[in-house]
């Protein structure tokens, strides 16, 4: 299997490592396999496909949209390094509220799952990011929503030393008890 699933904290946030076959002319790998991918759990259509840039010290998020327009997400950082966060906000999960972090970077290849139902955010840990994500659900401006950043009842340990930059929107997301 070109793939290896492992299951976060939050049990549907999983972790994906490609196998890489690299030599000296450069690498090869497989980012989605849809049989392999459902035998693990991961099932549904990906129907859209995103890009975004950021600069050292971007923070996108926490973004999500509102039902019945929640997007699952598979995100994979292709230039330089974040901390993806995938906070759960099922009102009625044993989880809500609670958040899975971790590092995904062009070095390691790690893609990970968010399930519907998850608010999604990274902060960009090198001077030039760039990730690419799969979505189930297509981008919906009337549902797109979102909760603050260092909303303090999730308590997100981003790991960084400075202030972020955000964009307004972002600035002025609520908390989460607040939506």
């Amino acid at each position: 299997m070109p793939f290896e699933f492992e299951e976060q904290k939050i049990k549907e946030v999983i972790l994906i490592t490609p196998k890489v076959f690299g030599d000296s002319r450069g690498f090869f790998m497989e980012t989605y396999k849809k049989t392999d991918f459902e035998a693990n759990g991961i099932i549904g259509e990906f129907n859209q496909d995103n890009h975004s840039k950021s600069s050292k010290g971007v923070l996108r998020g926490l973004h999500y949209q509102k039902e019945p327009f929640e997007q699952a997400k598979i995100v994979r950082c292709i230039k330089g390094k974040i901390f993806d966060v995938a906070v759960d906000i099922r009102k009625k999960s044993s989880t809500f509220g609670k958040y899975v972090k971790v590092k995904l970077s062009e070095d390691n290849k790690k893609m990970l799952y968010i399930p519907k139902g998850f608010a999604h955010g990274f902060v960009a840990l090198s001077d030039e990011v760039e990730i690419v994500y799969k979505t189930q659900g297509e981008y919906n401006p009337d549902a797109d929503r979102g909760i603050i950043w260092n909303d303090k009842d999730i308590n997100i340990n981003w790991e960084i030393d400075f202030e972020p930059i955000l964009s307004d929107k972002d600035k002025n997301h609520p908390n989460l008890k607040d939506i």
